[in-house]
């Protein structure tokens, strides 16, 4: 990768309401858990500096909302984005089943150049009992998209960390590919252009 001091980065946290993103992004952020969030409304945006094969990264996190009413004003935060972590909560069966409309309504809105767009799966809230969703079927569905998948707790700050420097990693590596492909393409020569560009004045 081209050895550079700083490089910036915008995330997305996406999924269904009460899945638990502001929570997963302040145990991140801030190491604390709160029971009484109230519900995002548009988008809240915190940042994190962190290491990563020795690029120092500035993440720029995009926390949200999850209502179906805001739906079309959250889709209008994705653009830019350099990575997507797509939550769903594992003692609802319904946030599960949505994960297909998140996740195919965001590829939708941006613009991936080259590869595959960094995503990856959360499973939030663990360490309650009333599972509904098995972790062998939400693997599956991950498998069947390519998505790496964790489970995780907020309250209980279980693979927070983990997740997030997975996405980040993959989110650098996407982030150079992104910057490659751009300048070897600006640089390309059409036949047409090699013709005209050889001929006489």
């Amino acid at each position: 990768m081209p050895s550079q001091q700083k490089v910036d980065l915008k995330i997305n946290i996406i999924g269904p309401l009460g899945a638990g993103k502001t929570s997963i992004l302040n145990q991140y952020v801030h190491k604390w858990f709160r029971n009484d969030y109230r519900n995002t409304l548009g988008a809240h945006i915190l940042s994190k500096i962190m290491q990563v094969e020795q690029k120092s990264l500035k993440l720029q996190i995009w926390d949200t909302g999850g209502q179906e009413r805001f739906r079309s004003l959250v889709s209008s935060f994705y653009k830019g984005s350099d990575g997507c972590m797509l939550v769903f909560d594992v003692t609802d069966h319904d946030s599960f089943v949505s994960l297909e409309t998140w996740r195919k309504d965001f590829m939708d809105k941006i613009q991936t150049p080259t590869g595959a767009f960094p995503m990856i799966i959360l499973g939030n809230k663990i360490d309650l009992k009333e599972r509904q969703v098995s972790k062998d079927t939400a693997e599956t569905w991950c498998k069947e998209w390519k998505l790496p998948y964790f489970e995780v707790s907020a309250k209980d700050n279980i693979n927070v960390e983990m997740a997030f420097e997975t996405l980040a990693k993959r989110s650098l590596k996407y982030y150079y590919e992104c910057r490659e492909s751009y300048l070897t393409d600006s640089i390309k020569l059409t036949p047409a252009e090699d013709a005209h560009n050889g001929g006489c004045c």
